[in-house]
């Protein structure tokens, strides 16, 4: 093996460690960049009630479902138990999960390119695909503590060993191929539209009928798992504990909302995926080569996972193209196609000029993500400020349904409108049900005031305790 360094640089892995490298600026920060902290702030308000003892991973718990128990139904909190057995370790810290997401997705690239070399494609597209899914949307979303990556870098390795299987190795590849597939599709259920590859994997004669059978059979493992968790468990929590399980739109539902919305859904498409327009039209250019080349296995399986994407895009409806992350499990097929496109040219150095200019659209699009600004600092206080002047009673904040003040306050109750907050009525009925607290933030409302005994007042934050007379 070649281990010059021209040769290394040429290889996926070493961009997988650079890549890797460049994530950690920033891993330490708590959940206050911009982009979907709320998210974070759900998983870590699990990870942290797992932590302190309060639950289970089979009722996971969150802080901001006012007077109720705070189970709730959700993906199965691998990640969020993974970041409670570092607590255990170190004591509790905000970005033990954001580390464990990064070294599975790195590895999860790695799986990746190796399964690309599994089927015998070229280096230079292994390289380019694998470069290209790191720096997608993959490249934010992978250093978040969110189980997307997380989840389809899982897939990634259950199908390795799955192909390895096929290929003619023992029965452990085939029994890690049932397992980490099952933790896949638990963690996150759209990690299902990959075990979608296996129906042309075990209909190939190439490959022995007894393993293509035992691989079917193993496949039985995660679905079944996955319809459990998903549409029996978490319904019979949400039913029980009466709080939140997204079971997505009725087919019908679905299709409507998507038909009455094509550009919003688009738009994750020629701008989500990639973080720029440059790998998309790759990527287009990519599936164009393969019907001239008359690429007809390629094209069949590339349309396999698409239309098991677009179900995926359906039963989610509103949801899909108004987050972002919902493109993730689909990009690592269009990363393949753009990687296919950009190494078809013959020149090596349009190949690298194109690749670094690909590169630098997405990675330029993201790097905002990687630091917290100074005007979002204030909200760490907000924990000492509660220790300092309030008992442990059940808290209402002016969140908007973002938990982020709640999960920093480390309190239980509710993240409410400023609507909501002004409703006599509705502040009435929350005090009757417990609510011991009303904590402002003045720079999301400056202009607060209300009777009460007000018991702290700074620029940042003003807190009420009830009862008073609103």
């Amino acid at each position: 093996m070649d281990f010059t360094p021209r040769a290394i640089i040429k290889k996926a892995e070493f961009w997988i460690v650079v890549l890797f490298l460049v994530r950690l600026v920033g891993i330490t920060a708590p959940p206050l960049e911009g982009s979907h902290n709320w998210r974070q702030c759900t998983d870590l308000m699990v990870a942290r009630n797992l932590y302190e003892g309060n639950g289970d991973l089979l009722h996971p718990m969150v802080d901001d479902t006012g007077a109720t128990e705070g189970i709730i139904g959700m993906e199965f909190p691998l990640l969020c138990g993974l970041h409670a057995l570092c607590a255990h370790a170190f004591g509790y810290a905000h970005w033990y999960g954001r580390l464990i997401n990064l070294l599975i997705s790195s590895l999860g690239l790695w799986f990746f390119a190796k399964i690309l070399r599994f089927f015998k494609l070229d280096e230079k597209i292994v390289l380019a695909s694998t470069l290209f899914l790191g720096v997608s949307i993959w490249f934010c979303f992978s250093r978040k503590f969110t189980a997307d990556t997380f989840c389809i870098s899982l897939i990634f390795i259950a199908l390795y060993c799955g192909l390895k299987f096929l290929e003619g190795k023992n029965l452990g590849w085939l029994i890690a191929y049932a397992l980490t597939s099952t933790i896949a599709v638990l963690s996150k259920i759209p990690a299902m539209l990959y075990l979608a590859l296996l129906l042309p994997a075990v209909l190939n004669p190439a490959w022995p009928r007894r393993k293509r059978a035992w691989t079917a059979a193993a496949t039985l493992l995660p679905v079944a798992a996955a319809v459990w968790w998903y549409f029996v468990w978490n319904p019979h929590l949400a039913t029980t504990y009466g709080n939140w399980y997204n079971q997505g739109l009725s087919v019908r539902e679905g299709l409507l909302d998507c038909l009455r919305h094509p550009m919003q859904i688009l738009d994750n498409f020629y701008f989500d995926a990639f973080c720029g327009f440059l790998l998309f039209i790759a990527s287009c250019i990519g599936f164009i080569l393969l019907i001239i080349k008359k690429k007809r296995k390629e094209i069949l399986i590339f349309l396999l996972l698409l239309m098991a994407f677009i179900a995926f895009i359906i039963k989610s409806g509103y949801h899909f193209y108004d987050q972002s992350y919902y493109m993730i499990p689909f990009v690592p097929a269009m990363a393949l196609l753009a990687g296919y496109a950009i190494s078809s040219v013959s020149k090596n150095w349009i190949f690298i000029t194109l690749m670094l200019v690909c590169c630098a659209e997405s990675i330029g699009n993201q790097q905002h993500d990687f630091f917290i600004k100074e005007k979002e600092k204030y909200k760490m206080e907000i924990a000492e400020v509660m220790k300092a002047h309030a008992d442990d009673g059940l808290v209402m904040v002016n969140g908007k349904g973002n938990p982020q003040l709640l999960y920093l306050a480390h309190r239980k109750g509710w993240s409410c409108t400023k609507e909501d907050i002004e409703n006599k009525e509705f502040m009435t009925k929350k005090i009757a049900e417990g609510c011991r607290y009303l904590v402002i933030d003045l720079h999301a409302w400056p202009d607060f005031s209300m009777e009460g005994s007000e018991v702290w007042r700074d620029e940042n934050f003003a807190i009420i305790v009830f009862p008073a007379n609103i």
